[in-house]
């Protein structure tokens, strides 16, 4: 049923003039979400204040509650359609009033981590882009048909939620940014393995898939106590994200998956000093995937010990400095890295090398990623001892990947049984760190159990070929025969 009405919303929304990609249909479909999302929660802290005898006092002020505003109903539980704002009238409301009515929520919140400011900086960063009152109308209808009450519930829509987020990454140039493999996220966290206590951070948070994934796995991991499950909801997953778009999607992502208000905070991660970061600032697990192909300008760039204007690079100095020492991290990052023979990357290798164990280097094949044409690495490290040996693993498959195509955890099955031992097979190798040039402390991946396959060439280029070379030839001789 939640499957169908999300298909719906989409089609929908592809009718009005104000939203016209994939992005579009997430941003609008999520503030709305996020208004009936808390309004059950409402209801929900309502109800269990009245079952103890207290008080429950709301959040939102009652001209501006969902069921006043979008939803008003009838005795019968229909929609009151005498009542219910729709056309101009609806969207004069949500522009002129609700949104600015959230906004100020912001400035009056606690702190940062309260519900409250995450409410205020959402309808901060967001506009209502739907143009059409009519058609807000439908998709407020539709969505107000979707519930949050129990967890069956949320586990449905964060399937859901996550498909729409999977497809936004897969429409167009930002793939990469929104939407890493799930598959990829689920063996990064098996092999990083966090433990119930640890602070799980992720400085570079997207659509928070590295975080939900880590809940979903901790959860799994054993039967929780009522403490386990508290420190799950609040002390556990942090995270951080620039772009607007991204944070309300990594917030909705959380909540759908069952953390009721997400530690995650709007801000230019690379805009700290890392030379800022005390010992309370540090986490236990850091799991990553910075964006790959950024250039940052040189005033950011001063924040680091390695100049770079490759964001990247800038995050993975963020990453070494903010865990702390015996802390691990699974990060996702350009394979050039590796090889790159610029200063900062020659530098940026030998501080990782040295200030950390950098114990296994996964790589990826072309493809991991859907409509990011740049091949990847998966570095694996844990902070406080120099690297003495590296285990590398190159995922050969007998299929190339893309949309149609993609990344599954049998694929990686391989990899995760023998990252535990780091034993050698024909995919995986060990590189002791004496062996490494200390001038270039190049990284390259390079297979000692795969031999280089001699690439047959097409019988039509070498006779096109020979064809241009007879031409420059008897072009040459015509020449000299010219000046004799």
């Amino acid at each position: 049923m939640f499957e169908q009405i999300f298909k719906n919303i989409d089609d929908i929304l592809r009718k009005d003039a104000g939203c016209s990609s994939e992005l579009d249909y997430v941003e609008q479909t999520s503030w709305i979400l996020f208004l009936k999302y808390l309004d059950d929660l409402e209801k929900e802290k309502h109800i269990s204040a009245e079952l103890s005898g207290k008080t429950y006092v709301s959040i939102i002020s009652p001209e501006f509650q969902w069921g006043v505003w979008a939803v008003p109903k009838t005795k019968d539980g229909k929609l009151d359609h005498q009542k219910a704002l729709t056309g101009d009238d609806l969207t004069d409301f949500v522009n002129q009033k609700l949104f600015p009515y959230l906004k100020k929520f912001k400035a009056s919140a606690e702190s940062a981590n309260t519900i409250e400011y995450k409410i205020g900086e959402i309808f901060s960063e967001l506009k209502n882009r739907i143009q059409s009152g009519y058609t807000l109308r439908e998709v407020i209808n539709l969505i107000d048909e979707l519930r949050f009450s129990s967890n069956a519930e949320k586990y449905e829509m964060s399937h859901l939620y996550e498909a729409k987020i999977q497809n936004m990454g897969n429409a167009g140039r930002n793939g990469g940014e929104y939407y890493t493999p799930r598959p990829l996220i689920k063996t990064i966290v098996k092999v990083v393995a966090p433990e119930i206590g640890n602070k799980i951070y992720d400085g570079a948070v997207g659509s928070a898939g590295f975080l939900c994934e880590a809940f979903e796995y901790l959860k799994n991991s054993k039967n929780l106590t009522t403490k386990d499950l508290e420190i799950l909801q609040k002390n556990t997953f942090f995270g951080k994200e620039k772009k607007s778009l991204a944070y309300i999607i990594g917030i909705m992502n959380m909540i759908f998956h069952g953390i009721g208000s997400p530690n995650i905070i709007h801000t230019n991660t690379l805009a700290e000093n890392i030379t800022d970061i005390q010992e309370k600032d540090r986490y236990d697990i850091v799991l990553a995937n910075p964006p790959f192909g950024g250039k940052e300008r040189v005033e950011v760039q001063q924040n680091f010990p390695i100049k770079t204007g490759e964001t990247a690079f800038l995050f993975l100095q963020h990453f070494i400095k903010i865990l702390k020492a015996q802390g691990k991290a699974g990060i996702v990052i350009k394979n050039t890295f590796l090889s790159n023979t610029d200063n900062a990357s020659v530098s940026l290798r030998k501080y990782l090398l040295e200030s950390c164990n950098l114990h296994s280097i996964l790589d990826l094949p072309q493809g991991t990623f859907s409509g990011a044409g740049v091949k990847t690495v998966v570095l694996f490290f844990e902070k406080g001892v120099p690297t003495r040996k590296i285990w590398y693993y190159q995922l050969n498959l007998d299929r190339n990947l893309g949309k149609t195509n993609p990344l599954n955890e049998k694929d990686l099955e391989e990899f995760v049984k023998l990252q535990k031992t780091k034993a050698d097979s024909d995919n995986s190798w060990t590189v002791n760190i004496n062996d490494i040039n200390t001038d270039t402390y190049d990284l390259s991946v390079r297979n000692p159990n795969k031999k280089e396959e001699t690439v047959l060439r097409d019988p039509q280029e070498i006779l096109r070929e020979i064809a241009t070379l007879d031409k420059e030839s008897a072009d040459i001789l015509k020449l000299i025969k010219g000046l004799l």
